[in-house]
This record gives structure tokens, C-alpha cells and sequence, in this order.
């Protein structure tokens, strides 16, 4: 199984937070592959820049030093972009609606606590 982490849980699993449940720590330590969206890293940078999210030190030093080795981050593909275009507005998110497109298409199990996430055809941890 291929995993690709909602933001949230990039966060969590960097931090080392107990809001990762214990199926998604268990759906990592298995997991054939870990991936993160681009587009995490960057709704992490835009909520950095307007305040909403605080990263320690910053933001550069967080991806840096913070974030995982071993996930590999998956880049948006015109495919990706495709699915979402035709995804039904079960969640107004644009990140989150994009990480469903890139599951879909690529195939991998998301691992998110997010609700909304349930109203799509995505495999779903949590």
C-alpha cells in the first residue's frame, strides 16, 4: 500500500503529535511508500506567510530540518488537475479536493482526519 498524507498529518507525524491516530502511525510504519503533495508544502508556505500557521524556527528551516526523509513529495501532474476539475464540490478546499485528485489517480490510500474527505471515491485512513 501506497500512502499520501493530508497536511494535517504531514504536521502531526513531524511533530510527533498524538493527534495521529493509531491506525494512521500503523498505515505509515507498513506502508510500501509515503508520499506528501507538493501542494501540502505549499498550503503550509501560503498559511506561513498570511499568519495562520507558525512553523519553528521558520518556515525554510522547517522543510529543511523538519520534514521527513523518507516521504517522497508528489509533484502535480495535468492529470491530477484533470480529476479535480471533475470532482463533485463535496469540500471546498482546493488543496484538499487536489490531494483527492492525486489518490485517485495515482492510486493511494489517504490518510487524513479531515470528514469531508469521506464523500469521495479515495481510500481513507484514519
Amino acid at each position: 500500500m501506497k500512502v499520501l498524507l493530508d497536511t494535517h498529518a504531514l504536521l502531526w507525524l513531524a511533530e510527533g503529535s498524538a493527534q495521529l491516530s493509531a491506525p494512521a502511525r500503523q498505515a505509515i510504519r507498513r506502508a510500501d511508500e509515503c508520499l506528501v503533495s507538493i501542494a501540502s508544502l505549499w498550503e503550509m508556505a501560503i498559511k506561513c506567510a498570511i499568519d495562520k500557521l507558525r512553523l519553528e524556527p521558520s518556515y525554510e528551516e522547517w522543510v529543511r530540518e523538519r520534514l521527513p526523509r523518507e516521504l517522497r513529495i508528489l509533484p502535480v501532474r495535468p492529470e491530477h488537475l484533470v480529476d479535480y476539475v471533475r470532482l463533485p464540490l463535496h469540500h471546498r478546499d482546493p488543496f484538499d479536493r487536489l490531494l483527492v485528485a492525486q489518490a485517485r489517480c495515482e492510486k493511494l490510500t489517504l490518510l487524513s482526519a479531515d470528514p469531508a474527505m469521506r464523500a469521495y471515491d479515495v481510500p481513507l485512513i484514519w
